[in-house]
């Protein structure tokens, strides 16, 4: 179960660095479209901001998730499900803000591979 467990962890990284990538490449389409629209500056400056936040947020759970994946005692078992509902969440409000939409799935594959490593992976037993 160990390796299955580094195996989805490892996929997890994976999708979010994929994720990041294909989200900050938009950012200048994205970023026109702004300055085309009829958005006041400070929530046009507020929508790029978010923007690069979810970037962010996507390389750090694929940091963190890699790490696990090539050290699995650096997090525990509740530690790596506690961060994946972070995704999850994520993927939620994507599917209910804006509908079937590829950023939700790649949110929902990501956090359950998360999950089912983390759940998967094995603990050592502390005093």
């Amino acid at each position: 179960m160990r390796l299955l467990s580094r195996i989805l962890l490892s996929i997890s990284a994976i999708v979010f660095a994929f994720g990041a990538y294909i989200h900050t490449s938009a950012f200048g389409r994205m970023s026109e479209a702004v300055a085309k629209s009829d958005l006041l500056p400070f929530f046009g400056n507020g929508f790029r901001t978010l923007w690069l936040m979810d970037s962010t947020v996507q390389i750090a759970l694929a940091l963190v998730f890699a790490m696990v994946a090539i050290k699995p005692n650096a997090a525990t078992r509740p530690i790596v499900i506690l961060i994946a509902l972070v995704p999850l969440s994520t993927a939620g409000f994507i599917y209910y803000f804006i509908g079937n939409f590829v950023g939700g799935h790649i949110f929902l594959a990501g956090g359950l591979a998360a999950i089912l490593g983390a759940l998967l992976k094995p603990e050592k037993k502390q005093d």
